[in-house]
């Protein structure tokens, strides 16, 4: 059994914009958290040293990261957005709050297939 160029195109559009949402609506809750300093959210930021400052930025990054991914025209750049502020999660997680990490690296994951997806439309 064969599947045809356009039924592997939908597919395709169905799994990215699955992608999409899902990652869409992690990042939403992410910068939400964070936008309304969470006390936890806070005590975090505090421990990684850097300001509460940096919290609302990081929201801010999210925020507008998760709004671009929902745009076609803009969804690659918010995933390659998300990716950077997901690395830099990675790197906290690791070298300051020596916290589970696991999740940085499946959620880097699942942009980086978001990206990988989305490039190839670009392309042509």
């Amino acid at each position: 059994m064969s599947t045809s160029p356009a039924s592997a195109l939908s597919v395709k559009s169905i799994a990215l914009w699955v992608l999409r949402v899902l990652l869409a609506a992690l990042f939403l809750f992410a910068a939400y958290m964070k936008l309304s300093s969470n006390p936890m959210m806070v005590s975090e930021f505090e421990t990684v040293g850097l300001g509460q400052w940096f919290r609302y930025v990081t929201g801010l990054l999210e925020l507008g990261g998760a709004i671009a991914l929902l745009i076609p025209k803009s969804s690659l750049y918010g995933a390659a957005l998300l990716l950077c502020v997901d690395i830099g999660a990675f790197v906290a997680q690791i070298g300051v709050l020596h916290m589970d990490w696991v999740h940085t690296i499946v959620i880097g994951a699942l942009l980086g297939l978001t990206i990988w997806l989305q490039s190839g439309s670009r392309a042509r």
